[in-house]
């Protein structure tokens, strides 16, 4: 059984070295991927060898052993995607990461991630070295990996989202309550508070049919679907607006 160190372990439990048994594929343009980088790789994981090449054409191709990963250059994501469908035919086995230059400046979003055919890991290339094998021996053992710049920015965003939706939802809100009347505003407050229709039409000297229309119009005007899902908005938005008077 071969393991990550490049050894190949008997039943005994002794092992001898192996030459490579699987190819790491970098699809960039040329001299993107510096030499000592690739001898590094090759040092640290005797059992792989790196493979350059430059188009999708000579990427979808049979190698000398099969291919465990593929790292696909930002410049060149958008064309690997579009021949994703090939590349996955032809190296059924292999993860994909795009390779990013910076750690803290990333181009890629975990958008393009989620929604790439091909992508699955994101790769940046200006790493302390030990911390960039460690990427690699990951991305290896079929794990994907995200910088955490990148999480962190996705945290950001989707809290500025909901930021937005809920101040959005109260906006409508505050405009559908402004479209009430006069009578409408002060059933409603009463039917918050629990009251019926028979004690709301005595209390404001109106019959009980009246008060049955008014609370059709304030239903419709509201866009809710009953006279408790009325009170509901009625009472969360005067809370609201109380808490933020407090404080």
């Amino acid at each position: 059984m071969m393991l990550l160190d490049g050894n190949e372990h008997d039943a005994a439990g002794a092992s001898r070295r192996v030459g490579p048994q699987r190819v790491i594929l970098i699809l960039a343009n040329s001299g993107s991927i510096s030499p000592s980088l690739i001898d590094a790789l090759e040092r640290e994981f005797p059992w792989i060898r790196v493979e350059q090449v430059d188009t999708i054409d000579t990427a979808c191709a049979v190698f000398s052993y099969p291919v465990a990963l593929i790292l696909v250059d930002r410049a060149l994501m958008r064309k690997a995607e579009a021949e994703a469908s090939e590349l996955m035919r032809m190296h059924p086995h292999a993860l994909t990461a795009v390779i990013e230059p910076y750690d803290k400046v990333l181009v890629t979003s975990i958008s393009d991630v989620v929604r790439s055919p091909l992508i699955r890991s994101v790769l940046p290339m200006d790493l302390r070295l030990d911390v960039w094998l460690s990427i690699m021996r990951l991305l290896l053992c079929g794990a994907e990996y995200l910088p955490p710049a990148l999480i962190h920015e996705a945290k950001l965003r989707d809290q500025k989202a909901h930021a937005y939706s809920d101040n959005g939802t109260a906006r409508t809100a505050n405009v559908n309550m402004a479209s009430l009347t006069t009578r409408e505003s002060q059933i409603l407050g009463m039917v918050s508070h629990g009251l019926q229709n028979k004690l709301i039409a005595a209390e404001c000297g109106l019959s009980e049919h009246t008060v049955k229309i008014h609370l059709h119009h304030i239903i419709r005007k509201l866009g809710v679907h009953n006279r408790t899902e009325a009170a509901a908005r009625f009472r969360n938005l005067h809370d609201g607006s109380r808490a933020m008077n407090e404080n």
